[in-house]
């Protein structure tokens, strides 16, 4: 008896050690007078007078008025931390600035607002806005938000840009601005911070960069699907504004469109979508509705049948096309395609003695994972010969960056990996005199200054990994009002990229707004690079289509690399 009683109060015991558990801190108070004030200190930075709170995360002061220490870190109009702050001082909100008339919206821009809304007032609930690089879609978009807002007396807007932070918020907050706001309360996040706004309702949604959303299988799909109303019924959700000038390779990327196909057809979500597999019932509704879907290891597949794929394109671009008003607009560039091409390098002895070792160990390597069928190894030998391949080959982009610069010309320079090709090719460049903006690796730069560095002409050279989101064209109106220098671009992808949506992206970032920028692709002559690169010049060419291109050439790359055997993911697979 006396074992069974100490038994029972050890047992009782335990919920009184629970109860002592640390409780949440409340938020501080403001004082007659007083207000909350959020700011936006960097992370592992300690500011006198500004404290980290826990519930809002994000840092605090208290009072009548910031110091003048602080008011670095005071957010800007249509930020995150502006909307926070407003939100803790709902009776004394911080106004937003009168519109600037910094911006003359063009007619095609207002063209695409007036469909924009026209879909919204004719009760669609999301509208692909899919015109290429360089038209103005960011424009179009804010213009259509608004509009949306005045047919359907919407009060709240969320825009989802794409990254480098420190560039797409500034710039999507600037147009804002610009234009003037509408009466609407917008804000303005990155696609890694929809974790901060998902307890939020949200009339008007803007993703920017929209094919972000082409994968079910992350947390960024589960919380845009919260946050958008992806599964609710079609009249109780936000209305969705989608953009991107290359919205997915093939039909089975475009998850985030099923709502506007499942509108179209008449059909309810649950049967295009599910909160456990996305993805699976995505395919069977495509399937159901006519699309060449085939089943294999990795899952869904689109159908190899070139005639079957061409009827593919048409019928689901068509379930937007066609609706009476259109779900979607597509406009191509007046000033013409990319003109883009091959650059093959010719291989001095040596370095043609250590490709070849390259590969040998790559093909032994890749051998071995694919009788084991290691995905994982696979994937990691494809990566290191990239990188290995791409290192030989940095002299060479080099001598031609600088011969571009010399012909006056300022040169965009896309690589994909930084250790093995940026950090290499800008230390090259800076040892032969010439200054560079570098655009990558996760807070080294500071993004806007170094753009701005290479927009203003101080650096004739800039070496990025971002595929999106930035401007780099000649003659573009900065912030502040400068012209930037109006030397031609031209482009050189150090590394060809194997999704045709990267390099869609990537070329738009000089060849765009009326000026033409040729971009070359480097690869060593006469090896799998120049079969590579060849393929490529056709992907990148065909990435544009609306809804979906042909994917042909990715099973061209991955026969040439002995990896037809791994997910396309693992040749594609850019972080989304």
């Amino acid at each position: 008896m006396a074992s069974t009683r100490r038994t029972s109060t050890r047992r009782k015991s335990a919920p009184r050690r629970r109860s002592g558990s640390k409780q949440p801190r409340p938020l501080p108070t403001a004082g007659p007078g007083e207000r909350i004030w959020v700011l936006d200190v960097p992370y592992g930075t300690q500011v006198e007078g500004a404290s980290w709170h826990p519930a809002v995360k994000t840092h605090l002061h208290v009072g009548r008025r910031l110091p003048a220490h602080l008011e670095p870190y005071a957010p800007g109009p249509h930020t995150l931390g502006r909307f926070v702050e407003n939100t803790l001082n709902p009776d004394d909100p911080t106004p937003n600035p009168e519109p600037t008339d910094a911006l003359e919206p063009r007619r095609i821009q207002f063209e695409a607002a007036d469909a924009i809304a026209a879909r919204a007032e004719a009760g669609g609930r999301l509208f692909l806005l899919a015109d290429e690089p360089g038209v103005g879609k960011t424009i179009s978009a804010v213009l259509g938000a608004t509009a949306v807002g005045d047919v359907r007396g919407a009060k709240r807007v969320l825009v989802v840009a794409d990254r480098p932070a420190a560039i797409t918020i500034g710039h999507w907050c600037r147009t804002i601005t610009a234009l003037g706001d509408g009466g609407l309360e917008w804000v303005v996040i990155t696609w890694d911070r929809l974790e901060k706004v998902k307890d939020h309702a949200w009339d008007v949604i803007i993703a920017d960069e929209a094919h972000a959303l082409r994968r079910t299988t992350t947390k960024r799909w589960q919380l845009w699907a919260r946050i958008s109303g992806h599964g609710k019924p079609h009249d109780a959700a936000p209305f969705v504004i989608a953009t991107t000038a290359t919205p997915g390779h093939t039909p089975l990327e475009l998850p985030y469109l099923a709502p506007a196909y499942a509108q179209a057809l008449g059909e309810p979500m649950k049967e295009w979508t599910s909160a456990t597999k996305p993805g699976e019932l995505f395919a069977d509704a495509l399937e159901r509705h006519g699309v060449g879907v085939e089943r294999g290891r990795y899952g869904a597949t689109w159908t190899t049948d070139p005639a079957r794929r061409a009827a593919d394109l048409k019928l689901v671009r068509g379930w937007l096309d066609e609706e009476r008003p259109p779900a979607m607009l597509h406009r191509a560039a007046p000033w013409g395609p990319v003109p883009i091409s091959g650059m093959p390098v010719a291989l001095s002895p040596a370095e043609r003695a250590a490709y070849e070792a390259e590969w040998g160990e790559f093909c032994r390597e890749m051998d071995i994972a694919r009788r084991g069928r290691n995905v994982a190894k696979g994937r990691a030998a494809l990566l290191r010969f990239r990188q290995k391949a791409g290192l030989i080959r940095v002299d060479s982009t080099v001598a031609w960056i600088a011969q571009q610069v010399e012909a006056e010309r300022q040169v965009a320079c896309s690589v994909e990996f930084v250790a093995t090709a940026a950090d290499p090719i800008a230390d090259r460049l800076r040892d032969s005199g010439i200054e560079v903006a570098t655009i990558y690796g996760r807070d080294r730069f500071d993004p806007e200054a170094e753009r701005l560095r290479f927009q203003t002409g101080e650096a004739k050279v800039c070496v990025l990994t971002t595929v999106a989101s930035i401007s780099l064209h000649a003659g573009e109106t900065l912030a502040d009002g400068r012209t930037a220098s109006t030397e031609p671009r031209v482009g050189v992808f150090h590394q060809a990229r194997f999704s045709g949506i990267a390099g869609r992206q990537v070329t738009g970032r000089t060849h765009r707004d009326h000026q033409v920028s040729p971009w070359h692709i480097a690869y060593a002559e006469g090896t799998v690079e120049e079969q590579v690169g060849k393929v490529m010049v056709e992907r990148i060419a065909a990435a544009s289509d609306t809804v979906g291109s042909d994917t042909t050439g990715l099973a061209d790359l991955a026969e040439l690399l002995g990896a037809d055997w791994l997910p396309a993911a693992s040749l594609t697979d850019d972080g989304d």
